[in-house]
């Protein structure tokens, strides 16, 4: 007999502003607001915003955002993006932390060129997008853009939930609800989108269960639901397409 694992999961949905501190501060409150045993994934580059013109200003800032975060996350997992400086180059690094650690890191390896983000980041290595385990949870990351590759979506076949940090255009906002919504139903797993508030982005952060269901933040900043082991499971059974 197995024991089907719950843990509240929370989407964010909010404004990126020009102001560093402002945004760590507004994540910070954010995360005080959610279950203390959450499951959250915040929008790409959310301490920043792409600050192009203060790269080395935004890099240093994650710096001393991280010592924050670590200390504020507590039991909660928290997954969200920002840059990075490493051996003289940035990248936009996804981190998950939990209980002052940082339990996994992946850098960026699509970047958006209609976003000129390859003339800023350096990328990282596809083969380096792959699933760590969480107290048992099996949770992959693609970030942004990397939605849009259907090989990545199998190099995370088997994943309970993959979180999607996003700074996501407007204009394509379609887009990134039916590419959220059909990974859950391929992948069969929970997925966890964050989308900034911006003028420019789609805010439509959402959550998506393994059989399709699906809620969208409409508005809200925090937007929380549950993962289930068992959801997972029984989709798995039910349409057994050979996801283990």
């Amino acid at each position: 007999m197995t024991t089907s694992k719950t843990r509240p999961i929370v989407s964010l949905c909010f404004e990126t502003s020009e102001d560093f501190v402002k945004n760590l501060e507004r994540l910070e409150s954010l995360i005080d607001q959610s279950p203390q045993d959450a499951i959250i994934v915040a929008p790409e580059v959310v301490l920043s915003g792409f600050a192009y013109d203060r790269f080395e200003e935004a890099a240093q800032f994650t710096e001393t955002a991280l010592e924050k975060l670590l200390t504020s996350v507590g039991n909660r997992l928290l997954i969200f993006t920002a840059i990075t400086k490493k051996g003289g180059k940035f990248y936009n690094i996804a981190y998950a932390l939990h209980n002052s650690q940082i339990l996994y890191t992946q850098p960026k390896a699509k970047l958006f060129a209609l976003g000129n983000e390859h003339n800023y980041f350096e990328a990282g290595r596809e083969e380096g997008i792959v699933p760590f385990l969480f107290e048992g949870i099996k949770i992959g990351i693609l970030i942004c853009f990397e939605l849009r590759f259907k090989s990545l979506w199998q190099q995370l076949e088997g994943c309970d939930i993959i979180a999607i940090p996003a700074q996501w255009g407007k204009l394509r906002s379609e887009h990134f609800v039916t590419l959220t919504n059909a990974l859950a139903v391929i992948n069969q797993c929970y997925v966890i989108a964050s989308d900034a508030d911006n003028t420019d982005t789609s805010a439509m952060s959402g959550i998506i269960t393994p059989f399709g269901g699906e809620i969208r933040n409409n508005g809200s900043e925090i937007l929380t639901s549950h993962y289930e082991s068992r959801t997972v499971e029984s989709m798995r059974r039910y349409l057994n397409i050979g996801i283990q």
